[in-house]
């Protein structure tokens, strides 16, 4: 569904607000290692994060990135999707077809409109505090 990319971004989108919690800068080596990611792949992916200002870069000696625990609550999965993949996932066929719409539908239109939405109410409802606290208790995990 989404991309890797995506996949990746919201991953060290998520460990980079666990880190933050605790008043921590990460590495580009370390969240790359920490979301099983090519260095050079996860470098773009980050990029595209803090020119989106879902996370921030700190050049130096204790530099890294961080989000300000101010901001985790209020950053949504869809703004990190949008992000990486653009709102594309809104408005793809199900099948991977060129062409579906209501008048020329593939044969899952209807069903995959329905997913399509409870999905982008899924992506703007959860933030990433939810997602770090779940990790944090043990709920969830990120790696295994």
């Amino acid at each position: 569904m989404f991309s890797k990319a995506c996949e990746y971004g919201i991953k060290a989108s998520i460990y980079v607000a666990l880190n933050s919690y605790d008043g921590q800068r990460v590495s580009l080596k370390e969240i790359a290692k920490e979301i099983n990611s090519p260095e050079a792949f996860t470098a773009k992916i980050l990029q595209d994060l803090v020119r989106n200002k879902i996370i921030n870069s700190v050049k130096g000696a204790y530099g890294g990135f961080e989000i300000e625990k101010e901001n985790i609550s209020s950053i949504k999965l869809a703004q990190i999707v949008n992000a990486i993949d653009g709102d594309s996932i809104y408005h793809g066929c199900g099948l991977g077809l060129d062409v579906c719409d209501a008048n020329h539908p593939c044969p899952v239109h209807d069903q995959f409109i329905a997913i399509r939405n409870e999905l982008k109410h899924m992506l703007e409802t959860t933030n990433l505090e939810q997602l770090a606290i779940d990790i944090k208790s043990g709920a969830s995990f990120l790696k295994i």
